[in-house]
Formats: C-alpha cells, sequence, structure tokens
C-alpha cells in the first residue's frame, strides 16, 4: 500500500510528532525529518539536513544503515521508524502497510528513508531559531 501525503500534511504530522517546541527540522519527500537541535544562527537548515541524509539516509545492507526501530506514535495514527542517526526519523502511516507489525513498519520505513537519502528532496523546513 502506498499512500501520498501533501507537504503540508507532513509538515503538520512532524509537528505533532517532534517534542519540543525549539528544535528546527527539515521534512524529505517521502516522509524523512531531520531534525536539527541547535544549528548555528546563518546555517542553511535544508543544506545541513540535505548532508546530513546523504550520509545517513541510504540503506547498504549488512551495515548500522540497514538497522532500525520503530516507536508507535502515542497520540498516533502512525508510526516513526529510526535508525543509525538519532535525529533522523521516518513517518509511516496506518494507511501505508497492511502489516502493522514492527518488523513491516519498519521495512517500510528504512525503504522510505533509502529513497529520502538518494532523492535528497526537501519539501518542508521548520525554522525555531531564536529571532
Amino acid at each position: 500500500m502506498i499512500s501520498f501525503m501533501s507537504d503540508d500534511n507532513l509538515a503538520d504530522t512532524w509537528r505533532r510528532i517532534i517534542l519540543g517546541s525549539g528544535k528546527s527540522w527539515v521534512v524529505f519527500a517521502h516522509g524523512t525529518c531531520v531534525v536539527l537541535p541547535d544549528p548555528a544562527p546563518g546555517v542553511d537548515l535544508a543544506a545541513q539536513a540535505v548532508e546530513i541524509l546523504r550520509e545517513y539516509g541510504p540503506v547498504h545492507v549488512g551495515s548500522p544503515s540497514a538497522d532500525f526501530g520503530t516507536v508507535t506514535l502515542d497520540p498516533g495514527p502512525g508510526w516513526a521508524v529510526y535508525g543509525h542517526h538519532n535525529d533522523v526519523l521516518t513517518y509511516v502511516g496506518p494507511d501505508e502497510v497492511s502489516d502493522d507489525s514492527d518488523l513491516a513498519v519498519g521495512l517500510y520505513g528504512r525503504s522510505k528513508r533509502d529513497r529520502d537519502g538518494h532523492e535528497l528532496t526537501v519539501v518542508h523546513v521548520e525554522d525555531k531559531r531564536p529571532r
């Protein structure tokens, strides 16, 4: 199953998920979010997130990049899938998977992160730095 979320819906979903009002973050086309907890003033957030995802997004079987875990969102719906970088998470919605086991959700989220790590298409930047 594949679901389409608009860029605005992805941004709204991540606003609900991310804890801490002072964290900046960047969302990519397939639902991966790179959290930038303390970016320096003047730093291009999208460029910084692209560099992180370029390194930590693509999956290489047999390496730490293939590892993943899942978190059931409370309140839901959906899951956040994490990998080998603490600030890179991928959203999986309940309409995207027919099997809601951790394995199925994690594999699907990992595949979305891999796509984002190769395509590197930024769809939203949330800049929470003090003005």
